[in-house]
């Protein structure tokens, strides 16, 4: 186990390659019963203010198998929801709690919170980021290759924080990383640039407005939704512009022959995947989404060693 002890994991570029490989090593050993580290008395808050069931599930189930307790911490049962200032949350919850991790919009916030506490933080999603999902990707892609360099992934749809943090992922494990959207729905810039000083030599990052360029002969095809959390109200008009990078029977036959699939979850079926795809042999979408446990716990471990 290579030991995070403390740190926090705000974004993935937080690691460095050798500690991004180290906890998927550490991952695998933990799924496979070679190594059951136990953290007693140890308490995990969780401090959503988005709604969850992967993330807080999981959490909170890798949490009690390391032997720690989990306190349910949503804003509309703390102060928080009442205006109190994310400093004074933080520095109160760090004198009760080991560790936390925080689910909401902003990503100032987790930073503020981490700024003002001493106990790690973990993001467990903002809108730029969501590191702990790519954790979970990349420990799927090494079980179905054997190994991550060279692999090549193809993200089609909004270039939102799981293509954010895929990219940054990606580019440390010295993979392939395309990714597809419709013009002015592509990855922030800032964090594009951020993947190419991480890229591993021999990888390459291709951001393009064509779905076909960034599926061929790629071994995984991934996909999220077209309107993420807090953009519902756009997806209507979305979907025309979006149907384009839809992950069908008709990309996937223009990747590798032995190309998974891979879906954060929820999916919207017919729209951004069809039934069939997340449905087919070709899916990995519920081992990726029990691999957030198993990632998660070798975090967890990690910072609280």
């Amino acid at each position: 186990m290579k030991s995070l002890s403390g740190r926090d994991l705000l974004s993935l570029s937080d690691l460095n390659a050798s500690e991004l490989h180290g906890l998927l090593e550490f991952a695998a050993d933990l799924k496979a019963g070679k190594s059951n580290p136990q953290f007693p008395q140890k308490i995990l808050g969780l401090l959503f203010r988005k709604a969850s069931t992967r993330t807080r599930v999981s959490f909170s189930v890798a949490m009690y198998q390391l032997g720690g307790q989990v306190l349910d911490l949503h804003s509309s049962v703390t102060q928080v929801s009442r205006g109190e200032p994310t400093s004074d949350t933080a520095r109160v919850l760090d004198r009760y709690l080991d560790v936390v991790a925080i689910r909401t919009f902003d990503q100032a916030e987790v930073q503020e919170f981490a700024d003002y506490a001493k106990i790690p933080v973990i993001n467990a999603l903002t809108d730029l980021e969501h590191p702990c999902q790519i954790l979970a990707d990349l420990l799927t892609i090494q079980e179905e290759f054997g190994s991550l360099k060279g692999i090549t992934v193809a993200y089609l749809g909004d270039g939102n924080n799981v293509a954010h943090s895929l990219l940054l992922g990606c580019a440390m494990a010295g993979m392939n990383i395309r990714i597809a959207s419709p013009a002015g729905y592509a990855p922030d810039a800032a964090i594009v640039n951020q993947a190419q000083g991480l890229m591993e030599q021999g990888g390459h990052i291709l951001i393009t407005q064509d779905p076909l360029a960034a599926v061929e002969g790629a071994e995984v095809l991934y996909t999220d939704v077209w309107a993420s959390m807090g953009q519902e109200s756009l997806a209507n008009q979305r979907l025309p512009l979006f149907q384009p990078y839809q992950v069908n029977d008709h990309l996937l036959e223009q990747a590798s022959g032995e190309a998974i699939v891979l879906h954060c979850l929820p999916a919207h079926r017919g729209e951004e995947i069809t039934e069939e795809v997340i449905e087919g042999p070709a899916s990995r979408v519920w081992d990726q989404a029990e691999n957030r446990m198993h990632a998660q716990k070798a975090l967890l471990a990690s910072v609280l060693a």
